[in-house]
């Protein structure tokens, strides 16, 4: 069994790569190819972590993966991150581990800024300015993934702490040399400011309202992955002239579609927009939560670039 430890699978991403695989493993799951069950959470109450827990199967894949991925907002006071993680593949053929990545959460943190970013490069967006609502690792990364598919000019981020949004900002102006980074005193204020905006907060309640975005909006709300978050105001799910999910059984459950069940009829699976797109006028939204399956497709992505060998026998069709 390899262990792959977070500066070999660091040295392994490559970001354009990343948003073409994940738009195949949406593809595969909206097909119903994966066995992707929901997310187990686990709930550490004294200190107010959270453990999402997830898995995948692909029918005719060599693997299966289990994931675990933690939070643990008071790691700030420690000087430590505030994720953590694991990643676990096995073999399909023998249910044998071949490898664990010890990613520390940051595979979790790629492959979902990966996923939005290759939504907003589906609805053929041409936007040179984002809008982030929130000033963790995920904005980082929303921002250097969304730099892969638009020509970023000028970024505006927002987020609860003064300090932490201006350490936010230093280090996008590092990541993003030839963006502007500008900070935002309200969530209102980056509507006003962006035609797209990602929001990706711990929040549960709403940051904005349908009043505050401009026509043409387009919004992935990352966020919201479990019972009670909330970062969007029901009413723009309502109004979304194109309403995608990452999965409708998730997101009627974990993300922002389970405080907006009315809108759960025209709601669309992103893999299966990817397989037959349209570009509707008016506000668009993406409802993410997270699927195992983005997990599975990641963690052989890194075994296959870390060179490991491909295991024995045929691979099942």
């Amino acid at each position: 069994m390899r262990i792959l430890e977070l500066p070999e699978i660091r040295r392994a991403l490559i970001y354009s790569e990343i948003i073409g695989r994940m738009r195949d493993a949406l593809i595969a799951n909206s097909r119903g190819e994966c066995d992707t069950p929901m997310p187990m959470h686990l709930d550490i109450a004294p200190v107010e972590g959270e453990v999402h827990i997830k898995s995948s199967y692909r029918r005719g894949g060599r693997y299966f993966a289990l994931k675990i991925a933690s939070t643990f907002p008071g790691n700030v006071a420690r000087g430590l991150s505030t994720g953590n993680g694991m990643m676990l593949l096995a073999s399909a053929e023998t249910g044998e581990p071949v490898a664990v990545l010890c990613d520390a959460g940051h595979l979790t943190d790629v492959r979902t800024a990966a996923v939005a970013a290759m939504v907003v490069r589906e609805l053929q967006r041409t936007d040179t300015a984002i809008g982030i609502l929130g000033t963790g690792v995920q904005a980082r990364l929303q921002a250097k993934l969304h730099a892969e598919v638009l020509d970023l000019r000028t970024v505006w981020i927002w987020g609860r702490t003064p300090q932490r949004a201006t350490e936010c900002r230093t280090d996008l102006q590092t990541l993003l040399p030839r963006a502007e980074v500008l900070v935002a005193d309200s969530p209102g204020r980056v509507a006003s400011e962006c035609r797209l905006i990602v929001t990706c907060t711990a929040s549960h309640q709403p940051l904005l309202s349908a009043a505050d975005l401009k026509p043409g909006t387009h919004i992935s709300a990352v966020g919201s992955d479990s019972p009670g978050k909330q970062e969007l105001d029901p009413e723009i799910l309502r109004r979304a002239a194109l309403l995608l999910v990452d999965s409708r059984r998730q997101c009627e459950k974990l993300g922002e579609l389970q405080h907006a069940p009315e809108a759960w009829e025209r709601a669309v699976e992103i893999g299966t927009f990817c397989e037959r797109p349209w570009h509707p006028d008016g506000l668009t939204v993406c409802d993410f939560t997270g699927l195992g399956v983005e997990d599975l497709y990641i963690a052989e992505y890194c075994y296959e670039r870390s060179g490991a060998p491909a295991p024995a026998g045929p691979i099942r069709e």
